[in-house]
Protein backbone atom coordinates (compact mmCIF):
# COMPACT_ATOMS: atom_id res chain seq x y z
CA UNK A 1 0.00 0.00 0.00
CA UNK A 2 1.15 3.75 -0.79
CA UNK A 3 2.34 5.57 2.23
CA UNK A 4 2.88 8.70 1.08
CA UNK A 5 4.61 10.09 4.52
CA UNK A 6 7.23 8.10 3.20
CA UNK A 7 7.90 10.00 -0.14
CA UNK A 8 10.38 12.56 -0.26
CA UNK A 9 8.46 15.65 -0.07
CA UNK A 10 10.15 18.73 1.67
CA UNK A 11 6.60 20.52 1.80
CA UNK A 12 4.94 17.79 4.10
CA UNK A 13 7.78 17.94 6.40
CA UNK A 14 7.76 21.68 7.51
CA UNK A 15 6.19 22.91 10.33
CA UNK A 16 4.32 20.11 10.96
CA UNK A 17 2.64 20.01 7.65
CA UNK A 18 0.23 16.46 7.36
CA UNK A 19 1.85 14.49 4.30
CA UNK A 20 -2.07 14.06 3.25
CA UNK A 21 -5.17 16.47 3.17
CA UNK A 22 -8.86 16.04 1.46
CA UNK A 23 -10.67 19.33 0.79
CA UNK A 24 -14.36 18.28 0.44
CA UNK A 25 -17.40 20.85 -0.63
CA UNK A 26 -20.29 20.44 0.77
CA UNK A 27 -23.55 22.68 0.79
CA UNK A 28 -26.84 20.50 2.22
CA UNK A 29 -24.86 17.10 2.33
CA UNK A 30 -26.80 15.78 5.78
CA UNK A 31 -28.00 12.47 3.94
CA UNK A 32 -24.19 11.47 2.49
CA UNK A 33 -21.73 13.11 4.97
CA UNK A 34 -21.78 10.69 7.73
CA UNK A 35 -20.83 7.91 4.83
CA UNK A 36 -18.34 10.18 2.95
CA UNK A 37 -16.26 10.80 6.23
CA UNK A 38 -16.70 7.11 7.14
CA UNK A 39 -15.00 5.85 3.72
CA UNK A 40 -12.95 8.64 3.68
CA UNK A 41 -11.17 8.46 6.43
CA UNK A 42 -11.18 4.48 6.30
CA UNK A 43 -9.12 5.24 3.15
CA UNK A 44 -7.08 7.71 4.56
CA UNK A 45 -6.09 5.79 7.79
CA UNK A 46 -5.22 3.00 6.06
CA UNK A 47 -2.08 5.10 3.92
CA UNK A 48 -0.76 7.64 6.61
CA UNK A 49 -1.85 8.98 10.33
CA UNK A 50 -0.60 12.18 8.93
CA UNK A 51 -3.50 14.08 7.42
CA UNK A 52 -6.35 15.98 7.65
CA UNK A 53 -9.83 16.07 5.73
CA UNK A 54 -11.33 19.44 5.35
CA UNK A 55 -15.20 19.90 5.28
CA UNK A 56 -16.06 23.38 4.10
CA UNK A 57 -19.90 24.29 4.83
CA UNK A 58 -20.98 26.74 1.63
CA UNK A 59 -23.56 27.93 3.64
CA UNK A 60 -25.71 25.02 3.77
CA UNK A 61 -29.77 25.35 4.53
CA UNK A 62 -30.08 21.80 6.25
CA UNK A 63 -28.07 19.88 9.45
CA UNK A 64 -24.51 19.82 7.79
CA UNK A 65 -22.67 22.12 9.59
CA UNK A 66 -24.01 20.67 13.27
CA UNK A 67 -23.27 17.04 11.88
CA UNK A 68 -19.63 18.07 10.87
CA UNK A 69 -19.14 19.21 14.64
CA UNK A 70 -20.36 16.05 15.27
CA UNK A 71 -18.30 14.17 13.59
CA UNK A 72 -15.17 16.50 14.86
CA UNK A 73 -16.02 15.36 18.57
CA UNK A 74 -14.52 12.21 17.75
CA UNK A 75 -12.17 12.57 15.05
CA UNK A 76 -9.14 14.74 15.63
CA UNK A 77 -8.20 14.45 11.83
CA UNK A 78 -11.11 17.03 10.73
CA UNK A 79 -10.70 20.79 9.99
CA UNK A 80 -14.07 22.30 9.89
CA UNK A 81 -14.69 25.42 7.44
CA UNK A 82 -17.83 27.24 7.37
CA UNK A 83 -18.22 30.03 5.35
CA UNK A 84 -20.92 33.16 6.16
CA UNK A 85 -22.91 32.57 2.94
CA UNK A 86 -23.70 30.32 -0.17
CA UNK A 87 -20.67 31.03 -2.56
CA UNK A 88 -20.96 28.23 -4.84
CA UNK A 89 -19.08 25.38 -5.42
CA UNK A 90 -15.87 26.70 -6.90
CA UNK A 91 -14.93 29.64 -4.19
CA UNK A 92 -16.13 26.55 -1.36
CA UNK A 93 -13.57 24.36 -3.16
CA UNK A 94 -11.05 27.43 -3.23
CA UNK A 95 -12.09 28.26 0.55
CA UNK A 96 -10.72 24.82 1.65
CA UNK A 97 -7.69 24.99 -0.53
CA UNK A 98 -6.51 28.24 0.94
CA UNK A 99 -6.98 26.56 4.30
CA UNK A 100 -5.74 22.87 3.83
CA UNK A 101 -1.88 22.31 4.77
CA UNK A 102 -0.80 18.70 3.46
CA UNK A 103 1.97 18.27 1.09
CA UNK A 104 -0.36 16.35 -1.28
CA UNK A 105 -4.16 17.62 -1.55
CA UNK A 106 -7.11 15.56 -2.54
CA UNK A 107 -10.14 17.16 -4.20
CA UNK A 108 -13.45 15.44 -3.70
CA UNK A 109 -17.21 16.25 -3.40
CA UNK A 110 -18.75 14.92 -0.52
CA UNK A 111 -21.66 13.05 -2.82
CA UNK A 112 -19.59 9.83 -2.97
CA UNK A 113 -19.96 10.47 -6.82
CA UNK A 114 -16.19 9.98 -7.08
CA UNK A 115 -14.87 7.04 -5.07
CA UNK A 116 -12.31 7.92 -1.90
CA UNK A 117 -11.16 4.84 -2.62
CA UNK A 118 -9.66 5.33 -5.51
CA UNK A 119 -7.15 7.53 -3.46
CA UNK A 120 -4.31 4.93 -3.40
CA UNK A 121 -4.23 4.22 -7.04
CA UNK A 122 -3.75 8.37 -7.33
CA UNK A 123 -1.29 8.44 -4.94
CA UNK A 124 1.13 5.64 -7.11
CA UNK A 125 1.09 7.73 -10.10
CA UNK A 126 2.24 10.65 -7.96
CA UNK A 127 4.86 8.60 -6.82
CA UNK A 128 6.02 8.12 -10.35
CA UNK A 129 6.36 12.11 -11.01
CA UNK A 130 3.29 13.83 -11.54
CA UNK A 131 2.60 16.95 -9.91
CA UNK A 132 -1.45 16.71 -10.70
CA UNK A 133 -3.31 13.57 -11.08
CA UNK A 134 -7.03 14.04 -12.32
CA UNK A 135 -9.90 12.02 -12.47
CA UNK A 136 -10.95 11.19 -16.05
CA UNK A 137 -14.62 9.53 -16.49
CA UNK A 138 -14.80 6.54 -18.48
CA UNK A 139 -18.31 5.84 -17.21
CA UNK A 140 -21.44 8.32 -15.49
CA UNK A 141 -23.60 6.27 -13.97
CA UNK A 142 -27.35 7.85 -12.70
CA UNK A 143 -26.77 10.96 -15.50
CA UNK A 144 -29.76 11.81 -17.37
CA UNK A 145 -29.03 11.52 -21.40
CA UNK A 146 -28.96 15.29 -21.46
CA UNK A 147 -26.23 16.12 -19.18
CA UNK A 148 -24.05 13.23 -20.40
CA UNK A 149 -24.45 14.77 -24.17
CA UNK A 150 -24.00 18.55 -23.18
CA UNK A 151 -21.08 17.19 -20.80
CA UNK A 152 -19.46 16.16 -23.61
CA UNK A 153 -20.31 18.75 -25.65
CA UNK A 154 -19.29 21.70 -23.30
CA UNK A 155 -15.42 20.07 -23.33
CA UNK A 156 -15.33 19.53 -27.19
CA UNK A 157 -16.02 22.99 -27.65
CA UNK A 158 -14.49 24.33 -24.98
CA UNK A 159 -11.25 22.85 -26.35
CA UNK A 160 -11.71 24.06 -29.75
CA UNK A 161 -11.99 27.49 -28.56
CA UNK A 162 -9.47 27.69 -25.64
CA UNK A 163 -5.77 28.57 -25.87
CA UNK A 164 -5.58 26.38 -23.01
CA UNK A 165 -6.24 22.56 -23.44
CA UNK A 166 -8.85 21.02 -20.63
CA UNK A 167 -9.20 17.28 -20.26
CA UNK A 168 -12.53 15.75 -21.62
CA UNK A 169 -14.51 14.39 -19.33
CA UNK A 170 -13.06 15.63 -16.25
CA UNK A 171 -14.39 17.41 -12.75
CA UNK A 172 -12.81 18.81 -9.96
CA UNK A 173 -11.56 15.37 -8.48
CA UNK A 174 -7.99 15.52 -8.28
CA UNK A 175 -5.32 14.81 -6.56
CA UNK A 176 -2.43 18.46 -6.23
CA UNK A 177 0.89 18.29 -5.34
CA UNK A 178 1.46 21.36 -2.45
CA UNK A 179 4.11 22.94 -4.98
CA UNK A 180 1.08 23.19 -7.67
CA UNK A 181 -1.60 24.33 -5.64
CA UNK A 182 0.60 27.24 -3.78
CA UNK A 183 0.86 28.50 -8.00
CA UNK A 184 -2.90 27.96 -8.34
CA UNK A 185 -3.68 29.52 -5.13
CA UNK A 186 -1.83 32.40 -6.15
CA UNK A 187 -4.33 33.05 -8.98
CA UNK A 188 -6.65 35.91 -7.94
CA UNK A 189 -9.54 35.17 -10.47
CA UNK A 190 -13.16 36.04 -9.12
CA UNK A 191 -14.97 33.64 -11.64
CA UNK A 192 -13.20 30.68 -11.11
CA UNK A 193 -13.02 27.33 -13.17
CA UNK A 194 -10.79 25.37 -11.24
CA UNK A 195 -10.12 22.56 -13.54
CA UNK A 196 -8.95 24.90 -16.42
CA UNK A 197 -7.04 26.94 -13.61
CA UNK A 198 -5.21 23.71 -12.75
CA UNK A 199 -4.66 22.83 -16.42
CA UNK A 200 -3.19 26.19 -17.14
CA UNK A 201 -0.30 26.03 -14.42
CA UNK A 202 0.95 23.44 -16.01
CA UNK A 203 3.66 21.04 -14.56
CA UNK A 204 3.27 17.20 -15.21
CA UNK A 205 -0.25 16.26 -15.31
CA UNK A 206 -1.35 12.71 -15.94
CA UNK A 207 -4.86 11.12 -15.95
CA UNK A 208 -6.42 8.67 -13.70
CA UNK A 209 -9.03 6.55 -15.34
CA UNK A 210 -12.61 5.68 -13.48
CA UNK A 211 -15.69 4.68 -13.24
CA UNK A 212 -17.93 7.93 -11.50
CA UNK A 213 -20.66 6.14 -9.40
CA UNK A 214 -24.40 7.91 -8.97
CA UNK A 215 -25.03 9.71 -6.24
CA UNK A 216 -25.34 8.44 -3.03
CA UNK A 217 -27.77 10.43 -1.51
CA UNK A 218 -29.88 13.40 -1.87
CA UNK A 219 -30.17 15.49 -4.80
CA UNK A 220 -27.16 17.01 -7.33
CA UNK A 221 -26.17 20.91 -6.88
CA UNK A 222 -25.65 21.49 -10.05
CA UNK A 223 -29.06 22.10 -11.72
CA UNK A 224 -29.30 23.06 -15.64
CA UNK A 225 -28.56 26.96 -14.37
CA UNK A 226 -25.87 26.61 -12.48
CA UNK A 227 -24.15 24.39 -15.02
CA UNK A 228 -24.55 26.45 -17.18
CA UNK A 229 -22.95 29.53 -15.46
CA UNK A 230 -20.07 27.56 -14.62
CA UNK A 231 -19.91 26.85 -18.86
CA UNK A 232 -19.80 30.47 -19.36
CA UNK A 233 -17.35 31.44 -16.97
CA UNK A 234 -15.09 28.27 -18.66
CA UNK A 235 -15.48 30.08 -21.67
CA UNK A 236 -15.29 34.01 -21.07
CA UNK A 237 -12.08 32.74 -18.31
CA UNK A 238 -10.02 30.99 -21.05
CA UNK A 239 -10.97 31.67 -24.48
CA UNK A 240 -11.17 35.06 -26.50
CA UNK A 241 -13.44 33.67 -29.15
CA UNK A 242 -16.44 35.20 -28.19
CA UNK A 243 -15.24 38.65 -29.41
CA UNK A 244 -13.41 37.14 -32.59
CA UNK A 245 -17.23 35.52 -33.03
CA UNK A 246 -18.60 39.19 -32.67
CA UNK A 247 -16.27 40.87 -35.11
CA UNK A 248 -16.99 37.93 -37.86
CA UNK A 249 -20.54 38.87 -36.93
CA UNK A 250 -19.89 42.05 -37.77
CA UNK A 251 -18.26 41.75 -40.93
CA UNK A 252 -20.77 39.52 -42.03
CA UNK A 253 -24.07 41.89 -41.12
CA UNK A 254 -21.69 44.79 -42.98
CA UNK A 255 -21.64 42.25 -45.93
CA UNK A 256 -25.10 41.47 -45.99
CA UNK A 257 -26.51 44.95 -45.07
CA UNK A 258 -25.04 46.23 -48.22
CA UNK A 259 -26.61 43.43 -50.59
CA UNK A 260 -29.56 43.98 -48.85
CA UNK A 261 -29.32 48.09 -49.70
CA UNK A 262 -28.08 47.24 -53.25
CA UNK A 263 -31.31 45.09 -53.50
CA UNK A 264 -33.34 48.15 -52.11
CA UNK A 265 -31.90 50.58 -54.61
CA UNK A 266 -32.48 48.10 -57.67
CA UNK A 267 -36.11 47.51 -56.46
CA UNK A 268 -36.90 51.23 -56.09
CA UNK A 269 -35.76 52.30 -59.45
CA UNK A 270 -37.51 48.69 -61.09
CA UNK A 271 -40.80 50.58 -58.92
CA UNK A 272 -41.10 48.06 -56.48
CA UNK A 273 -41.60 49.80 -53.51
CA UNK A 274 -42.84 47.01 -51.27
CA UNK A 275 -39.72 45.28 -51.95
CA UNK A 276 -37.20 48.07 -50.95
CA UNK A 277 -38.94 48.62 -47.69
CA UNK A 278 -38.84 45.15 -47.18
CA UNK A 279 -35.24 45.17 -47.46
CA UNK A 280 -34.49 47.91 -45.46
CA UNK A 281 -36.51 47.11 -42.71
CA UNK A 282 -34.33 43.83 -43.00
CA UNK A 283 -31.25 45.60 -42.96
CA UNK A 284 -32.13 47.49 -39.95
CA UNK A 285 -33.54 43.97 -38.19
CA UNK A 286 -30.09 42.61 -39.17
CA UNK A 287 -28.05 45.32 -37.80
CA UNK A 288 -30.14 45.68 -34.31
CA UNK A 289 -29.68 41.89 -33.78
CA UNK A 290 -25.93 41.75 -34.17
CA UNK A 291 -25.30 45.12 -31.92
CA UNK A 292 -27.08 43.37 -29.35
CA UNK A 293 -24.90 40.42 -29.85
CA UNK A 294 -21.73 42.29 -29.33
CA UNK A 295 -23.08 44.23 -26.95
CA UNK A 296 -23.64 41.12 -25.09
CA UNK A 297 -20.35 39.46 -25.43
CA UNK A 298 -18.27 42.55 -24.13
CA UNK A 299 -20.56 42.71 -21.43
CA UNK A 300 -19.71 39.33 -20.04
CA UNK A 301 -16.10 40.26 -20.48
CA UNK A 302 -16.47 43.80 -19.07
CA UNK A 303 -18.78 42.46 -16.21
CA UNK A 304 -15.93 39.81 -15.43
CA UNK A 305 -13.23 43.43 -15.32
CA UNK A 306 -15.56 45.64 -13.25
CA UNK A 307 -15.82 42.60 -10.63
CA UNK A 308 -12.37 42.02 -10.32
CA UNK A 309 -11.65 45.63 -9.89
CA UNK A 310 -13.52 45.59 -6.83
CA UNK A 311 -10.97 44.02 -5.32
CA UNK A 312 -13.42 42.13 -2.90
CA UNK A 313 -12.58 38.74 -1.20
CA UNK A 314 -13.15 35.81 -3.07
CA UNK A 315 -14.45 34.73 0.40
CA UNK A 316 -15.62 35.11 3.59
CA UNK A 317 -14.74 32.46 6.17
CA UNK A 318 -17.35 32.74 9.56
CA UNK A 319 -15.61 29.86 11.43
CA UNK A 320 -12.28 27.96 10.89
CA UNK A 321 -12.36 24.52 13.92
CA UNK A 322 -9.43 22.30 14.42
CA UNK A 323 -8.63 19.56 16.62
Amino acid sequence: MTEPVDHPNPAADSNDRPALSVVAPCFNEEEVLSEFHRRMSTVCEQLTQSYEIVLVDDGSKDATWRLMNELAEHDPHLVLVKLSRNHGHQLALTAGLSVCRGGRVLIIDADLQDSPEHLPQMLEIMDRGADVVYGQRRHRAGESRFKLWTAAAFYRVLNRLSETPIPADTGDFRLISRPALDVLQAMPEQHRFIRGMVSWIGFRQEPFLFDRDARFAGETKYPFRKMFRLAMDALVSFSTWPLKLANILGLLAVLVGLLLLVWAVVAGLRSHAGAGRLAVLGVMALFSSVQLFVLGVLGAYLGRLYEQSKGRPLFIIETIRRA
